[in-house]
């Protein structure tokens, strides 16, 4: 292999390789020295690994510490593992081009379809069991064997993500090496590095080996499963799902984040913050040109006192689709110009950030109306602990792992397995929120009692002073499946966004038929006393997210207005005394909602909007003051 390149179209080939492939390239921290042999060995589909390394079956010795080798085999009882050592009798040559190898992947999988493809993939199941340690006669799929390969995948999975396509083709994507690379070993002083690389003339990802050091014939190849963490704690975290370690020090405890937490979400989101304005009145009577891109808009904005038009810079209002990020340069060039987006309301539109300004509204563990929540990304060490806590104390221990801004349930799991929360943070970055356990359920007669969420359009007319209102239409989910706390990848049982999801029932349920139907069920709790309890947690949460001044609060520009959707469950709670009452809790704030079913069935909704947020017409509006 030593001439590769052998004409000048290769070389425009490789050149053409680099301009598609550095960035991931680099990415994946591959040297550029093994580039070009990288390159040939992709296009070629070269897997010569065999030539070089070679699986060896070793007996277990003693508990090793953190700084040895790890052996991942599942099975605590199994007295073999197997390590893999280079077999070439000349060693390998860290400075040696051609010391880069390709390796195939097994399987690779998004969560929501693993349990179906171990089913019905022929051979998946048995080649997954084996490869695990798992023991595994027969031809048909065992349900039993199915939840083992799920449980012990954790130890063996790794995972990448797709910088273009749609949202859905974003989410994580996860994959085990084949034989050879999942027995790569895990140590602190690694001898390899390991990487995924997506090919793109081949649409196809491998993992790709390199050595950082000299190897003599007989020597171990290991990789480092935490690598380039360099806090001891966090280390020691991520490694558990290998190693067992004590936390026992560690406080689960989770103060709200320092003022550096904020000020860096304001500068990575490149916002630039209004200067100081007067306040600004609308003249009575007076009609206001709007300009918006937003379809649903342009087609259900029927006011008299609202004229659209398509010159932004003449515009009255600006009802935008796209975050606003330069509020400097509007404040100073048109101050009176009212818009629908606030300074810095990402910190409720996030799901990280929303749980650390709740905390606000009550110290320590947060408010009841929030589910306990842990950012993975710097509350790792605390959710473990309070999850080993809530283990001691025989608590259950499910919990939901939500990626910090997607919507419509993408890339959103729930588990009680401790090692798969913990191999989350490698993905995308996500909280981990407690699931409902004990869910307020509805009784669909043609399904019986299932999950249901409310949606709530709430309207920030001013942020200081708070002036908070809800839209007096709520709308209700459904899931399809009556509930239990088992099958958590059964969407339809656990799940109920269902407008997104190909071929499934959409159930719909006005509010106005909801609220008899849910009095029927629950005849001690009135409906206007629930719905109290909701507003009650509203006006706590725009409370504490009002309370501080920008970026640690949302900023209190006179000029802005804004709707969110809120997505709330209830639950069911015990008082001191033991009585049981359905306590609210929020599950997110979304920014500029999908509005389709608002305006299907309740034509005048963006005039209701309009009126309240820029005419102080709420008195006219089906709304209700909240603050």
């Amino acid at each position: 292999m030593e001439n590769i390149f052998i004409n000048g179209e290769e070389d425009e080939l490789y050149e053409a390789f680099l301009a598609l492939h550095t960035p991931a390239l680099k990415a994946a921290g591959i040297p550029p020295l093994y580039w070009k042999t990288l390159y040939y060995k992709l296009t070629n589909e070269v897997f010569d690994a065999g030539e070089v390394f070679g699986i060896m079956r070793v007996e277990d010795e003693e508990e090793e510490d953190e700084d040895e080798n790890v052996h991942s085999g599942s099975n605590p009882a199994a007295e073999v593992s197997c390590k893999v050592i280079v077999t070439r009798e000349s060693g390998l040559q860290a400075c040696d081009p051609a010391s880069i190898y390709l390796v195939d992947h097994a399987w690779t999988y998004r969560l929501e379809s693993a349990r179906q493809q171990l089913m019905e993939i022929p051979g998946l199941l048995g080649r997954m069991a084996s490869l695990m340690g798992l023991s595994f006669h027969g031809e048909a799929p065992d349900p039993d064997i199915v939840e083992l390969v799920l449980d012990n995948m954790w130890k063996f999975s790794q995972t990448y993500q797709l910088s273009q396509g749609s949202a859905e083709e974003k989410v994580p994507v996860w994959y085990i090496m084949d034989e050879f690379g999942s027995q790569v070993q895990h140590s602190s002083q690694p001898s390899c590095c390991m990487a995924p690389f997506f090919f793109a003339p081949q649409q196809i990802a491998y993992s790709v080996l390199w050595p950082i050091q000299d190897l003599d014939n007989g020597d171990e190849v290991t990789r480092d499963y935490a690598y380039g963490e360099a806090d001891s704690l966090v280390r020691k975290c991520r490694l558990l799902p290998w190693l067992p370690a004590d936390l026992e020090g560690v406080s689960d405890e989770t103060p709200e984040p320092t003022d550096l937490y904020y000020e860096t979400i304001l500068q990575e989101n490149k916002e630039k913050l209004p200067v100081e304005i007067s306040v600004h009145s609308v003249p009575e009577g007076s009609v206001l040109k709007v300009f918006s891109e937003m379809k649903q808009v342009l087609d259900h904005l029927k006011h008299p006192r609202f004229q659209f038009t398509e010159d932004e810079d003449e515009a009255d209002i600006l009802w935008k689709y796209s975050h606003i990020r330069d509020y400097r340069k509007l404040s100073e060039e048109r101050p009176h110009v009212l818009l629908n987006q606030y300074p810095c309301e990402t910190i409720l539109t996030t799901k990280d950030c929303l749980a650390s300004v709740a905390r606000r509204a009550e110290r320590g563990e947060g408010p009841r109306w929030l589910p306990r929540t842990f950012n993975l990304q710097t509350e790792l060490p605390q959710f473990i602990r309070h999850y080993q806590k809530r283990q001691e104390r025989g608590e259950d221990n499910h919990w939901i792992c939500k990626p910090w801004n997607l919507a419509r349930g993408l890339d959103t799991h729930i588990t009680y397995s401790l090692d798969y929360i913990i191999r989350q943070r490698e993905s995308t970055p996500k909280v981990v929120c407690k699931y409902v356990e004990d869910p307020v359920l509805f009784d669909r007669e043609e399904v019986g009692l299932v999950k249901f969420d409310i949606r709530y359009m709430v309207l920030l007319r001013s942020a200081q002073p708070l002036r908070l209102y809800a839209y007096n239409v709520f709308w209700l989910r459904f899931a399809n499946r009556s509930f239990s706390l088992d099958h958590f990848d059964d969407y339809q049982k656990h799940y109920t966004v269902m407008n997104y999801a190909e071929g499934v029932r959409l159930k719909q349920v006005h509010y106005d038929e909801f609220i008899p139907m849910f009095e029927r069920q629950y005849p001690q709790y009135p409906w206007k006393q629930v719905e109290g309890e909701i507003f009650k947690s509203f006006a706590e949460l725009f409370q504490a997210a009002s309370s501080r001044p920008a970026p640690y609060g949302i900023c209190p520009y006179p000029s802005s207005r804004a709707i969110y959707a809120i997505d709330l469950m209830l639950k069911w709670e015990q008082t001191g005394g033991g009585e049981r009452v359905m306590q609210p809790q929020i599950l997110e704030v979304n920014f500029n909602p999908d509005c389709h079913r608002a305006c299907l069935y309740h034509p005048s909704f963006y005039d209701h909007m309009f009126q309240t947020l820029f005419l102080d017409q709420a008195d006219e509006c089906p709304v209700t003051q909240i603050v």
